[in-house]
């Protein structure tokens, strides 16, 4: 991927917006540039950016969806997992509204053909290539005072978890290990139900391991939640029930996924929740 200066990124975004491009908003520029973060500057940033605004005739066609599709991109990345907690993620909700009214709406798809390492890889995998695999890597950013045995393996810690608000101390053992899961914001079961089948292989993997759509949380509630969607369970912290929404959309969003009508219903009665 192509490093661009910071310079050179600013001067393009600025000649874009300057053109006059149709439905882009100023709005999405800036909830792109919230969502990057302090990683607005980065050079792996940068890069993202130039190929993405790179041809001048999809950012003229697409507008303002070019910027969300950059959003998610970014804060996606496997390597920047520090910039996709879900509160520090800094959508814009008006943005998120608009993405998912884009979303395809479809009845459920419940065949039973669903399986997990055949279809998504077995867990947890180093997608990013930082020699750690993906349990690791979100224990490492979710949790505070973490303490870990060598590069990656993370031994203990404390999780204020999203899902009930309470404070877990993780301590990492065969007995232990569990009081803290990995939950798929969007469960797999539900994506492949809702168009995963219809993705790579490879695209399969980068979703079940793509830090935008994982999230260290109390492991009784992530079992309780299973597959469910948005319009079957929401976390019982109803302070995290916008982010929730949030990155469930985003995710959809960036991997070409369809809701059900009591999926978007739901989603969309949390966003009217949410503050601007």
């Amino acid at each position: 991927m192509k490093h661009l200066s910071a310079k050179f990124v600013v001067i393009l975004v600025a000649v874009i917006v300057a053109a006059g491009l149709g439905s882009m908003k100023l709005g999405a520029l800036d909830a792109l540039k919230q969502a990057v973060g302090t990683t607005w500057s980065d050079p792996q940033t940068q890069g993202t950016l130039g190929d993405l605004f790179g041809t001048g005739r999809d950012v003229l066609s697409n507008g303002s969806k070019v910027v969300a599709d950059a959003a998610t991109t970014i804060a996606g990345q496997g390597d920047q997992t520090s910039q996709v907690r879900g509160s520090e993620l800094g959508f814009d909700v008006s943005q998120v509204k608009d993405t998912l009214g884009g979303l395809p709406v479809r009845g459920d798809d419940r065949g039973d053909d669903y399986n997990r390492e055949g279809q998504f890889g077995p867990a947890w995998q180093d997608v990013d290539g930082n020699g750690c695999d993906t349990r690791n890597d979100i224990l490492a950013r979710d949790l505070t005072a973490v303490s870990k045995d060598g590069k990656c393996t993370v031994v203990s810690g404390h999780l204020e978890d999203p899902y009930t608000a309470r404070g877990i101390d993780y301590q990492r053992g065969r007995a232990t290990s569990s009081a803290v899961q990995i939950d798929h914001l969007v469960p797999l079961k539900n994506a492949w139900q809702s168009g995963a089948r219809n993705l790579s292989q490879e695209r399969r993997v980068q979703l079940a391991n793509d830090p935008l759509n994982l999230l260290a949380v109390d492991g009784p509630t992530n079992q309780a939640k299973s597959d469910k969607d948005a319009g079957e369970w929401l976390p019982a912290n109803t302070a995290f029930h916008c982010q929730y929404v949030e990155r469930q959309v985003m995710v959809k969003a960036k991997y070409g996924l369809w809701v059900t009508n009591s999926e978007r219903d739901a989603m969309a009665g949390v966003l009217d929740r949410c503050q601007q």
